[in-house]
């Protein structure tokens, strides 16, 4: 006999109203992919010094061309609201307020990974490439490299690039603003 499991997939408007009707606590650390609700990591130490650290670099490079947003919910589809790490995103007056962004608001969305890597690459990166974001980096904190992942199609990325920390000759440098260019080391 075989057991088969059935699941109940929620879509945005259903998984943010969760917490008004206590379904899900208001300070728990969820995403909402493909419809199932996924409970975060903590996030240690050398992660959030790596998202700091990325955060100031933006902001100080880019200053108000761009909205660096952090640790925030974006709306991918009907049944997606991850939170990626960094997002560069297009300014905006209210700065989302109306709603959160929208794949066609986001120039690059980064994910840190110690713990997460699994998740991050198999399930996360062909998720933001299916809903067309057009560059995602992966920020690998235990092999001290990046993932670079650009043009996107139904499967995840057609161009995946992976660069080790110590190659001082390449700079990292984001296809929408090609004038901004991080070396690894920074």
């Amino acid at each position: 006999m075989s057991l088969e499991l059935l699941k109940r997939q929620f879509n945005v408007k259903e998984y943010n109203e969760m917490p008004q009707v206590v379904i899900l606590k208001e300070n728990e650390r969820l995403e909402l992919i493909r419809g199932e609700i996924f409970q975060m990591s903590p996030v240690g130490r050398h992660h959030s010094a790596c998202v700091n650290r990325l955060n100031q670099l933006f902001s100080q490079r880019l200053g108000d061309r761009v909205l660096v947003s952090v640790q925030n919910p974006v709306e991918l589809d009907d049944y997606s609201e991850p939170q990626p790490d960094i997002a560069l995103l297009a300014p905006k007056a209210d700065f989302y307020e109306s709603g959160h962004p929208k794949p066609a608001d986001i120039f690059l969305i980064v994910e840190v990974a110690d713990t997460t890597i699994k998740l991050d690459r198999e399930v996360k990166i062909p998720l933001y490439g299916e809903d067309n974001i057009i560059e995602v980096w992966l920020v690998d904190i235990n092999d001290q490299c990046v993932e670079v992942y650009r043009k996107p199609i139904a499967s995840g990325y057609e161009q995946v690039q992976k660069l080790q920390r110590g190659h001082f000759s390449y700079q990292l440098s984001v296809i929408s603003y090609q004038y901004l260019c991080l070396k690894l080391e920074d």
